[in-house]
């Protein structure tokens, strides 16, 4: 069984979609095409019938629903649906949420950002999760990458098929959720003399056979478009 990912031409780069229940972790510089391509991805499941959460730390859903009208992928009506949900981390209405999940009694009643949010996840049975993103995660970790590896962890143990948006402007570094993911995909654009080239690469992707070219990405009216047969070298 594979996922699509609702982005045209990306899934044949790795098998047909994503395998399920899986962490998938798309990392690249600003304005590359992550928070796009993560919006389709959801379009996809609501689409299908199944349970969407949006978590992030730094947009409202009003936000995030205008910037993904311009499109014509339909977001801006299934995002109405009652199988989205979106939650803003540091908002009263988000905080609130996640309260809800801290058992009480002793010092144990203080949980980690980790188990609040992977029990929320857990217990709304959730088919496809996004969090925005790891830059602000770590923000709210105090131990650093000790806690970013436990919370990718646990990530991983869930049932969501997960994505999870990583800032990167230096290809050749990498972070702990790169190693720690089932799968990394990287967005790459570059600024000519004729103007922007942009380009998607699958860097990993465990149980599938992938293509780890660089490959044809473009903005469309329709969303993010993926050409699986144009190789692009930056």
């Amino acid at each position: 069984m594979r996922i699509p990912s609702g982005v045209s031409g990306f899934d044949e780069l790795i098998q047909g979609g994503f395998l399920p229940r899986r962490l998938y972790v798309l990392s690249g510089p600003p304005g590359s095409g992550k928070t796009t391509f993560t919006s389709q991805f959801m379009a996809e499941g609501l689409r299908n019938g199944e349970k969407c959460m949006y978590i992030t730390m730094h947009e409202t859903e009003d936000e995030l629903v205008n910037d993904m009208s311009s499109f014509d992928f339909g977001f801006e009506t299934l995002a109405s649906s009652e199988g989205f949900r979106f939650i803003n981390l540091v908002s009263p209405k988000g905080k609130h949420i996640l309260n809800q999940f801290s058992q009480s009694g002793g010092s144990s009643s203080v949980q980690s950002l980790t188990d609040k949010i992977v029990a929320f996840v857990n217990s709304r049975q959730v088919d496809r999760l996004v969090i925005d993103s790891t830059m602000l995660l770590r923000l709210f970790f105090a131990n650093g990458s000790e806690e970013m590896t436990r919370f990718l962890t646990a990530l991983k143990q869930g049932d969501a098929t997960t994505l999870l948006i990583s800032e990167m402007t230096d290809p050749s570094s990498y972070s702990d959720e790169h190693f720690l993911a089932h799968g990394v995909v990287f967005f790459h654009n570059y600024l000519e003399a004729t103007g922007m080239t942009r380009g998607i690469q699958v860097i990993k992707m465990r149980g599938t056979n992938i293509d780890c070219n660089i490959r044809s990405l473009e903005f469309t009216d329709n969303g993010l478009v993926v050409d699986p047969r144009s190789k692009v070298d930056l």
